[in-house]
């Protein structure tokens, strides 16, 4: 209430009038009562009709202008607190927006969602209801017990010292409803959560018949909601019984000294009417107030959930007094740049390099090796634990965010589109681009002639953040979205990853045309579109292990060699659809090494090509295993379930491949292969493969030695 204040005080207009309005209202509400004891004293009992009459008016002019004032109040009460709840909204809002990726790396959707909507809700209600109502019957209180005491003080002290009954019982239950209360929310969060994965994932969902699984996780999140709000409810209805209880008690009590003291002549029978009247006004106020303290305690604790929001300072401040980016931009620099997502584990160690201005430079390297990460602090998703990044010798965490957004752009993998149409999409705040301008950026992405082909064309409206389109078109609106703001420095993040071919070289095509025109930094795991860079930096283990131009690295011979080597030897057909693998790239495998090159060919044949969606599992923990894989196009996690729960042990891309112990025996599968994205896998089956094997022993033989030597 007293953070609240803040909101109000600069509408002490609107807040007079409605103080002013619960003063009249709770003067009024205490002193009728008291008018019961001049009625029968001073008009019934002896009759005056005059008197009788000056109460009657004073008492109908009373109620008059308290109509009018509780209008009154009321309008200012709407007005105050709607302004409140507007500018708490307002900075909750504006708080998330300043938070960095590190914000979001604690908290998830549910957690936020949370309190937007019942936290604040919560907090709402007694900004609207609760507080104003504690107000009144506060005031209610002390003014009643001043009358009380004028009209028998010593009856007054016997029910004052009776009514701690009502504030006890609740004061022993406080920690108790504030621990239920926290439990009840953490409950939504997880419910919340829960429910947020399963639409964004509805589709993911059905594809892998995983209904029956999130109906078990969804009914076990209801039935821990459930716990937690009978346990809330129960602990706020004894909080609102006791007071209750101790109210019929002190009417009791009042009842029998009252009587004592109208039979000793010491209270007249008015003065017991207008005391058990107001005593019955005063007692329902401080009941009112008993229950008002779960709703408080609500309140309070949610308003803490919310401070924590609005009271975190964003990860990445904005600079006191931020610097401006010249345009054009002419270097990009890291200077022994060390950072980790937390502080246990570093992904980039001490790595310095430089990027000229119009230049074509790729990041490289085995999954894992920090090249994504090294494009996260170059775009300041996240600031180096040590060294520095700069643009033009200005450090990045001196520079303004508004600045650095204007001049580069970030285009990842995961790609987010807003639920609006096509060209609210891609024009965004950029009031300057015209419909020409947005038609050329979608012929070089290579989307235009899809979404002119579309009923609605650019004004087609996208749902579910993009779900109702593939992964290509997806990515493609995400480039045509960055080229139309004409960035100075194009960051782009594994861009082509759920492109078929065709598409894919096409954007190929569209950054060596960009080049010269605009800073390109790429990061790749498919070096066939890192071999046009100008400087190609090859990460492994968070530090850059060479760099060069693709010429450059390949007659080192080292690891850029070696993954180059890994990625060639397939043939792969312009919709991605089909692949086959050359006896060459057979040659390479450590299984095959030594075999005839004639019984290779034939091998080659006996591959055929499978396709895997986003989230599908090729192959399954525990499963039989009778095929083996080289994965040709995309990128798969390997996880293993420990203690019921999966850990991811490894990542696979282009030129990986898995299974070989399924082409001599029928072992089960020791983890579970899962594509984190359109992928192009050849599979062998066991029975094509032992059909090979038994007229030629040579390759059986070959790949039981490999399998030996590597256990």
């Amino acid at each position: 209430m007293r953070t609240m204040l803040k909101y109000f005080t600069p509408y002490k207009l609107l807040l007079g009038v409605f103080l002013g309005s619960v003063v009249v209202e709770v003067a009024y509400g205490v002193a009728a009562p008291i008018s019961l004891k001049y009625l029968v004293d001073e008009a019934f009992t002896p009759k005056d009709f005059h008197i009788f009459l000056l109460i009657l008016a004073i008492l109908v002019g009373g109620g008059l202008l308290h109509i009018v004032v509780s209008v009154c109040g009321d309008y200012a009460l709407g007005r105050l607190s709607g302004e409140g709840i507007r500018q708490l909204r307002t900075e909750l809002l504006g708080s998330l927006l300043r938070q960095a990726a590190p914000f979001y790396r604690r908290y998830r959707v549910g957690d936020l969602v949370t309190r937007f909507s019942s936290d604040m809700a919560s907090v709402e209600r007694v900004i609207r209801g609760t507080s104003p109502l504690l107000l009144r019957e506060t005031l209610g209180v002390l003014l009643g017990l001043f009358l009380l005491f004028s009209i028998e003080w010593k009856l007054t002290l016997v029910m004052l010292a009776g009514s701690v009954l009502m504030l006890a019982g609740p004061k022993l239950l406080q920690r108790r409803a504030e621990s239920d209360n926290l439990k009840y929310k953490e409950a939504q969060e997880r419910f919340t959560n829960t429910i947020d994965e399963m639409v964004k994932g509805q589709a993911t969902i059905k594809a892998l018949h995983q209904q029956g699984r999130f109906r078990s996780e969804a009914g076990q999140r209801i039935q821990q909601l459930f716990a937690a709000g009978f346990r809330l409810h129960m602990t706020n209805a004894f909080m609102e019984r006791l007071p209750l209880t101790a109210l019929m008690i002190l009417n009791g009590t009042m009842l029998g000294y009252g009587g004592y003291l109208i039979f000793e002549d010491e209270m007249t029978i008015g003065g017991f009417m207008a005391f058990f009247t107001l005593f019955m006004t005063v007692g329902q106020s401080g009941s009112n107030l008993s229950f008002l303290i779960p709703h408080l305690i609500e309140s309070g604790i949610s308003f803490q959930r919310i401070s924590a929001i609005l009271q975190h300072k964003p990860d990445l401040p904005e600079p006191a007094q931020p610097l401006e980016l010249p345009s054009p931009v002419a270097s990009l620099r890291m200077e022994n740049v060390t950072f980790g997502y937390t502080e246990e584990n570093d992904q980039l160690k001490e790595v310095s390099l430089q990027i000229p201005a119009g230049s074509y430079t790729a990041f490289v390297g085995p999954s894992g090796s920090g090249k994504s990460t090294a494009l996260q602090l170059l775009s300041r998703f996240y600031d180096p634990r040590q060294g520095r990044i700069s643009i033009d010798g200005l450090d990045l965490r001196e520079v303004s965010e508004a600045s650095l957004r204007k001049l580069s752009v970030l285009v990842t993998q995961d790609t987010f589109l807003f639920n609006s149409t096509i060209r609210d999409n891609l024009l965004l705040d950029n009031s300057a681009a015209t419909e020409a301008d947005m038609f050329d950026a979608a012929k070089q992405a290579g989307i235009h002639e899809v979404i002119a082909n579309w009923p609605a064309g650019y004004d087609t409206v996208i749902q579910s953040e993009g779900a109702t389109l593939s992964g290509g078109e997806r990515q493609r609106i995400a480039l045509a979205r960055a080229l139309l703001r004409e960035p100075q420095l194009l960051l782009l993040d594994e861009v082509t990853s759920a492109l078929d071919p065709a598409s894919e070289t096409a954007v190929n095509e569209l950054i060596r045309r960009l080049r010269g025109s605009r800073t390109i930094l790429s990061v790749t795991h498919r070096l066939a579109a890192a071999a046009a860079a100008d400087t190609i930096y090859v990460f492994q283990d968070g530090r850059i292990a060479e760099s060069g131009t693709h010429q450059e690295l390949l007659e080192r011979q080292g690891l850029y060699s070696a993954l180059w080597e890994k990625q060639q030897g397939f043939r792969l057909s312009q919709d991605g659809l089909h692949a086959s693998v050359e006896v060459e790239r057979l040659e390479k495998l450590p299984f095959f090494q030594g075999v005839e090159r004639a019984l290779l060919q034939e091998l080659a044949v006996l591959f055929s090509t499978e396709t895997c969606l986003e989230g599908e599992a090729i192959v399954r923990e525990g499963d039989e295993g009778n095929k083996f894989y080289i994965i040709v196009r995309g990128k798969f996690e390997v996880v293993k379930k420990l203690a019921d729960e999966e850990k991811r042990v490894a990542i696979l891309q282009d030129g990986d491949h898995f299974g070989e112990v399924a082409l001599l025996r029928n072992t089960p599968r020791n983890a579970t292969v899962r594509a984190l994205g359109p992928a192009v896998v050849l599979a062998v089956r066991q029975e094509a493969f032992h059909s090979l094997t038994d007229r030629s022993p040579q390759i059986l033989a070959s790949l039981q030695r490999t399998l030996e030597q590597r256990s």
